[in-house]
């Protein structure tokens, strides 16, 4: 691989770049800007899959089965790339669900298989923290095997403000209530220049960043993102990718990262701004992985790309694909036309396509199953015609 990477016909301004890769040094923000400068995006591809290599063996590609809820949609900040939101309980399509009726709607998704629920959703200004509690509660008494990732940063801050209490405190009582890990949404664009343009409200780069900091020192891993594709340029997404990266090398406490490709339909911001390309997805994905040396994943989140980008993604960089999802609001509001949800086998097909092995996993990157075998060994019953012929899953992949 190193002898391949050193004797690409690649662009020679990539030439110092090749070789601080294949030789293991870490790239500055000037390398940084010069691979999203470079045209070359089946080098910069490669180098990424070096990287992967070198992490995670690149053999590999991860899975959960995972249950997304999103408990309300009613939220007090105001942000411009965002169609989630409702900012009334009175506004047409404004959600509350109480503990108990977040159970009955998930309670026919739960099967033995799924290890994490994932928790987003609206700043309720009228809920209280307590709410909050009570959800994690609610779930962890009736699924107490299953992981709750829950909350973001910006709602860790939002419950602060709240309440008076300090994050730290906030996080204590959380974890008493159930909480395993954290997302790493709400992260958006660091620079002040662009977040006071997208979500001026919210929590800035450095308060994100403290509480991700406060949860390492508690315990909690947590997740880490980047929105990418609207009104920010390349310096800001080096310039993000950085900061995450100084804090990973600070705290060991980051999982994963997932770039995030912004959705402009029915938001403010996307008025006059079209999808970003899948060329841009790809070397963003791809770039992340060579600047974030120190995270242990990338994950390509395929609802929000597209299953075949996400396929696609394997090769520049990832080895992560998320979950089976189940239910997903936030970027189907935004204009998103993927399924909402994968079974296991759509995503072994996926994995497999790509010349890569499915690993189950749980939250924590625990491996559950290892998927060795050809594709038909797994196939339910419902997938195969009387001649033992796989069907057509949701969507073609190949």
């Amino acid at each position: 691989m190193l002898d391949t990477l050193t004797s690409l016909s690649h662009t020679r301004e990539l030439d110092d770049i090749v070789e601080k890769v294949v030789a293991g040094e870490r790239l500055s923000f000037d390398d940084g800007m010069r691979l999203f400068q470079s045209f070359d995006l089946l080098t910069i591809g490669q180098l990424a899959d070096l990287v992967n290599r070198r992490i995670n063996g690149g053999e590999y590609v991860y899975f959960n089965q995972n249950r997304h809820i999103n408990p309300t949609n009613v939220c007090a900040f105001h942000c411009n790339f965002c169609s989630f939101a409702r900012h009334s309980d009175d506004e047409p399509g404004a959600y509350t669900w109480t503990p108990e009726q977040i159970l009955d709607r998930i309670r026919g998704d739960v099967h033995p298989r799924v290890t994490e629920f994932h928790i987003v959703g609206g700043l309720h200004p009228q809920l209280g923290f307590e709410y909050y509690e009570d959800v994690l509660r609610a779930l962890k008494r009736e699924y107490p095997h299953i992981h709750l990732k829950a909350f973001t940063a910006v709602e860790i801050d939002f419950f602060s403000q709240m309440t008076g209490l300090d994050h730290e405190t906030i996080l204590r009582r959380l974890m008493d209530a159930g909480l395993g890990s954290m997302p790493g949404g709400g992260a958006e664009i660091f620079h002040p220049d662009i977040r006071r343009r997208i979500c001026p409200e919210k929590a800035d780069a450095e308060t994100w960043l403290e509480v991700h900091r406060t949860a390492h020192r508690l315990g909690l891993r947590t997740n880490a993102t980047m929105l990418y594709g609207h009104i920010e340029r390349y310096e800001h997404r080096v310039d993000h990718l950085l900061r995450l990266r100084e804090l990973q090398d600070e705290t060991g406490g980051f999982q994963t990262f997932i770039p995030l490709r912004y959705h402009p339909e029915n938001n403010n911001l996307g008025r006059h701004l079209d999808w970003t390309s899948a060329h841009d997805t790809l070397k963003t994905m791809a770039v992340s992985r060579i600047l974030l040396d120190n995270f242990p994943h990338i994950k390509a989140y395929w609802v929000m790309l597209t299953p075949p980008i996400a396929q696609l993604s394997l090769h520049f960089g990832a080895d992560d694909i998320d979950g089976t999802v189940v239910e997903e609001k936030i970027y189907h509001d935004a204009g998103a036309t993927t399924e909402e949800f994968l079974d296991k086998f759509d995503l072994l097909r996926l994995i497999k396509a790509a010349g890569k092995t499915p690993v189950e996993r749980d939250t924590l990157y625990n491996v559950i199953e290892v998927y060795d075998q050809p594709l038909e060994a797994y196939a339910p019953a419902s997938r195969k015609t009387r001649r033992g012929k796989l069907k057509v899953a949701h969507i073609e992949l190949n």
